[in-house]
């Protein structure tokens, strides 16, 4: 891991197209501004692991998915 320290308004690059910049510190808390291509998906941790926990389930029971277009097409009609 690589760390890296940063004062208010400094900024780190990563590649050519991805800028993190400090842009608000209060107490223990940091917040980030990240400019990067919109093809790029950009998640917080815990946001990335539930939805990556989610798909890991759907890919262990096919059926429920199943299930849910069926209904989506009855829904639908």
């Amino acid at each position: 891991m690589l760390i890296l320290t940063r004062k208010l308004n400094e900024a780190i690059m990563i590649g050519e197209d991805v800028k993190i910049t400090v842009v608000e510190i209060q107490g223990d808390k940091v917040k980030l501004g990240i400019e990067a291509p919109r093809e790029l998906s950009i998640l917080r941790e815990e946001i990335y692991l539930a939805v990556s926990e989610e798909n890991r389930q759907a890919m262990l029971n096919p059926r429920g998915i199943a299930d849910i277009v069926k209904q989506v097409k009855r829904e639908g009609k």
